[in-house]
């Protein structure tokens, strides 16, 4: 029998009950987490509804048919006219079925009917217009009245949606709930679906009495339904002015945590939070209570701006596959494993947009990138204010080194519009942690509180916030005159590039000469208008002889290309620019100063140095190596002082430069590099791999991980061995025993029995186990061997066998596991010169797959052997690559560029590592020789 539960969501609010300023503007929250940044980009060109009304309030009933996923409607929406017309557009989804409408104008107790003599719906766009018998004049107030029927999402948690999960006791429970953001509430009901809208909301929810009706105010009273005898409505409060995408409900067979906690503070906060969860999870959600009455208080103070709520539930909701939190006001609803992770910052971010978002709201999607930011830096700060250990200590290393890769590409982005805007809200976050460091943190709350009070229940723009930053920083006297917080912002945000600063030190006249220009890492460096582009740039300046990393203003705001900074230290001391990656750029140095650094970094004093000060200068060296500014002889120096370092965010840019160096070195060195790293990672891994701590456990993985790949023979032995019980079980297939870190090992040190073993579990790998499983398998068995024999293995069963256990998204992943190693590419070139008449043919109409045969086996030499190599191939078959043409010729182009690298660097990198070991104790006996 069909199950109905009878949903009145009545949202009662008149205009002439709000506070004056309250009435018009809008809401839009967006975070890491609430909105796709694809969507926020394509949202700024969507068409703005005519200014001919505007909503004052909505009331609203639902019926919800669970078991169909159908519901019925009905919308009542009070509006005022701001203009003289005949015509009111709109938001209405094209799968929400009007099918009744009515437009009532109110003048004190007496009503008037208008005829409505057409109703259109835009074939393209989710507006709905509809056409008057009449003109109304400016200034009237009136409701706007449609019944509607829709289907709630059952594949996804966009909109009004209805999932079921089973309980323990194998019982079937239903979940109705919304998540209206950023425009999903056209798909509930009609309405004015923009960001710049705000109205209170009333609502009553009609549910079954075993089960729990929360949403953004409390329950003002629960009342019995007629003829309804298994159910009951409850009524909510009137909810703060707000936009539609903030209102938000949950049905669910739902149990408080505990008891509730009531915050109240000095600036007018009184709210009781709540923690609800299914009944047979609440003791996975132990420890939630405290969890948020922690980041409540910690948010609340920073904001320092009361929020206009009585309570705050937060919702860990059975079977929710929404992407993002459901984050209406007053209710954020999480999907379980959100809840139970001990982490801080994703419960920080959706309690920090009940401020940034709900109370003061962005004016358009345009401006998500700003709030996005903003969020992302409040909520990291505070959760590392919370809990160090926040993040394993990678914020904002991660982000940072993200971005300094990205941007000193030749094409930033690969021109993808949602990496490109991900970028730029990563961009943002870092610049408002410059302006905390510059201005200091009391002047970096005091602008933000400014901001928020002044925008309390008011839409902003990007300059709101910069313009109170500005006037605080210049009230405390924190930048100079002439400086200004927005056009620093600007400088950064408008250009998809970071500077690169070189600082050459005059030791006889104790000066230094800085200058900028645009980091690029990828060779050419060709870039247009590079010449032309310049950073506000914020000059902190660490003094060797006395060290004070507290001291975060800058020496000087520098616009200009070049400038000079007087009273330097003596010859004796270092200086570091640009401490704690306090904005993303990275420092060069003269030879006198690097030397220096390396000198300090060598002795027992380098721990008065910070380890994310010490991870730059190191981060630095390498970048700077690879972007031909620095000498790798330098760079390879600054890893010295390794020897001495206990500290994982030091290493952490250590592991990445390894990767990085053996893809770009050639094999006729790649065995002296891997003894250089095999002789300085053995001793950590040694060291601390029986140790428990989590940061060193960490470390000690990495570095085993890396000891593997480079033949690390304990390591081997202990893969090899885990394989071996693998092999000897009499159902193989069933499921794989091994940690995944030990497959590539085997696969690159192991024989070819072991190898071919791998290789028939992906042959016959069972549809009923985890394709994500066989994918690793298959990245692993294509990706690792550096032997010839197991390559070619691989391309002649895939490709010219053709065994139909491989897929053509198999070959992707095999082509570009392969131009990870010298060794892979370069079979993988041999394979198509080999067999070029076949592959031509059996690639004919698989374009996609033909072009990217050719870019890789073409496209990763490194030397002027492989341009040798790749220019036959391209002169042998000129004409015949079709689509590929240009790809190839790319490649060649590429080539060049990297046999210039090679020919600068390969010898200096020789020597280096020449001297390195002939000083060094190398124990060949622990490690396999290629």
């Amino acid at each position: 029998m069909m199950k109905l539960i009878t949903v009145l969501v009545c949202l009662c609010a008149f205009a002439h009950a709000l506070p004056p300023d309250k009435n018009l503007q809008g809401l839009h929250i967006i975070k890491t987490r609430s909105i796709d940044l694809n969507n926020a980009h394509a949202l700024t060109l969507e068409t703005r509804l005519p200014k001919t009304v505007k909503p004052n309030g909505y009331n609203i009933e639902l019926e919800p048919y669970l078991d169909d996923a159908v519901f019925n409607g009905r919308v009542q929406i009070n509006v005022t006219w701001l203009e003289d017309s005949d015509e009111i557009s709109l938001h209405c989804s094209h799968d929400l079925e009007v099918t009744e409408h009515n437009v009532v104008l109110r003048n004190g107790e007496n009503l008037e009917v208008v005829g409505v003599k057409e109703m259109n719906m835009d074939s393209k766009k989710p507006i709905l217009t509809l056409l008057l018998g009449k003109t109304v004049s400016k200034s009237s107030k009136g409701e706007l009245i449609f019944s509607f029927k829709g289907r709630m999402q059952t594949a996804s948690m966009d909109g009004f949606f209805k999932s079921s999960y089973k309980t323990e006791q194998d019982e079937e429970r239903m979940v109705a709930g919304t998540q209206l953001r950023p425009n999903n509430a056209r798909h509930l009901f009609p309405c004015f679906d923009e960001p710049g809208y705000k109205t209170p909301f009333e609502l009553s929810i009609a549910r079954p009495k075993d089960m729990v009706a929360l949403s953004n105010t409390p329950v003002a009273q629960t009342m019995e339904i007629e003829n309804e005898p298994g159910a009951v409505k409850d009524v909510f409060e009137v909810t703060p002015p707000m936009s539609t995408f903030a209102f938000g409900f949950v049905i669910a067979h739902l149990t408080q945590l505990g008891n509730s906690t009531h915050y109240k503070d000095d600036n007018g906060n009184n709210i009781e939070l709540r923690v609800w969860g299914r009944p047979e999870y609440l003791t996975a959600l132990e420890g939630t209570n405290e969890k948020l009455a922690r980041v409540f208080k910690e948010v609340a103070s920073f904001w320092q701006v009361p929020l206009p709520l009585k309570k705050l539930d937060v919702v860990a909701l059975p079977y929710y596959l929404g992407a993002k939190p459901a984050d209406n006001w007053g209710l954020i609803v999480f999907k379980e494993s959100d809840l139970t992770n001990r982490r801080y910052q994703i419960v920080e971010q959706e309690v920090t947009y009940l401020w940034l978002g709900a109370l003061a709201s962005p004016a358009w999607w345009s401006d998500a990138y700003v709030n996005k930011g903003l969020v992302g830096y409040i909520a990291a700060d505070i959760a590392l204010k919370i809990n160090d250990s926040e993040m394993d200590r990678q914020w904002p290393i991660t982000v940072l080194y993200s971005i300094y890769y990205e941007f000193s590409k030749r094409y930033p982005h690969s021109r993808i519009t949602g990496l490109k805007q991900e970028t730029t809200c990563t961009k943002i976050e870092l610049l408002f942690r410059v302006f905390n460091y510059t201005l200091g943190a009391d002047t970096f709350k005091k602008g933000m509180r400014m901001f928020i009070r002044e925008k309390a229940f008011k839409t902003f723009t990007g300059d709101d916030i910069w313009n109170a930053l500005n006037a605080a920083a210049h009230e405390d006297g924190k930048i100079p005159k002439g400086v200004d917080i927005k056009t620093i912002a600007m400088s950064w945000i408008e250009q998809d590039r970071l500077p690169l600063v070189t600082v050459n030190r005059n030791y006889d006249k104790n000066t230094a000469h800085i200058s900028q220009k645009v980091y690029l890492r990828e060779r050419p460096h060709d870039v247009p208008n590079a010449d032309k582009m310049s950073w506000w740039l914020p000059l902190v300046v660490i003094r060797g002889e006395k060290l004070d990393f507290d001291k975060t203003s800058p020496v000087v705001w520098m616009k200009e290309k070049e400038t000079t900074i007087e009273k330097m230290p003596s010859k004796e001391h270092f200086i570091i620019v640009n401490p704690e990656e306090i904005a993303p750029f990275p420092v060069n140095y003269d030879q006198e100063n690097w030397n220096l650094l390396l000198q300090y970094l060598q002795s027992e004093e380098r721990l008065s140095i910070p380890a994310l000060t010490r991870a730059k200068l190191l981060h630095d060296a390498w970048n700077l190596a690879f972007a031909g500014e620095l000498s790798f002889a330098t760079a390879l120096n600054m890893t010295l002082f390794l020897n001495y370092e206990k500290d994982r965010l030091v290493w952490e840019p250590v592991f990445t430069m390894i990767d990085h160096i053996g893809r770009h070195i050639c094999s006729c060195i790649k065995e002296k590099f891997r003894t250089y790293v095999r002789t300085f990672l053995s001793p950590v891994y040694e060291e601390f791999h029986h140790k428990n701590e989590t940061g060193r456990k960490n470390l000690c993985s990495l570095a085993k991980n890396f000891l593997c790949h480079a033949g690390y023979k304990p390591c081997i032995e202990e893969a090899r061995e885990a394989y071996t019980k693998w092999m000897e079980m009499p159902n193989p297939d069933e499921g794989n025993p091994m940690p995944n870190p030990y497959i590539c090992p085997v696969f690159k040190w192991g024989t070819n029995k072991e190898w071919e073993f791998g290789l028939q579990r992906v042959i016959h790998f069972p549809s009923s186990r985890k394709q994500s499983e066989r994918t690793y398998l298959l990245k692993t068995l294509a990706g690792c061997p550096i032997d010839e024999y197991k390559i070619n293995r691989l391309l002649n069963v895939t490709i010219l066998e053709g065994n139909g256990n491989f897929t053509e998204t198999d070959l992707f992943l095999i082509f570009s596991m392969l131009t990870g190693d010298e060794a892979g590419y370069t079979a993988l070139y041999h394979f198509l010169d080999n067999h070029w008449d076949f592959l031509k043919e059996k690639f004919a109409s698989k374009t996609n797959l033909w072009d990217n045969l050719i870019l890789s086996a073409t496209g990763e030499f490194k030397t002027q052997t492989g341009l040798d190599l790749v220019s036959k191939l391209y002169v042998s078959h000129q004409g015949e690559f079709a689509s590929a043409e240009h790809i190839i010729e790319k490649s060649m182009r590429n080539i060049r560029e990297e046999v210039k690298w090679s020919t600068e660097n390969i010898p200096v990198i020789e020597k280096w590592l020449d001297h390195y070991i002939a000083t060094h104790d190398v124990r060949i006996d622990q490690f396999i020789k290629n």
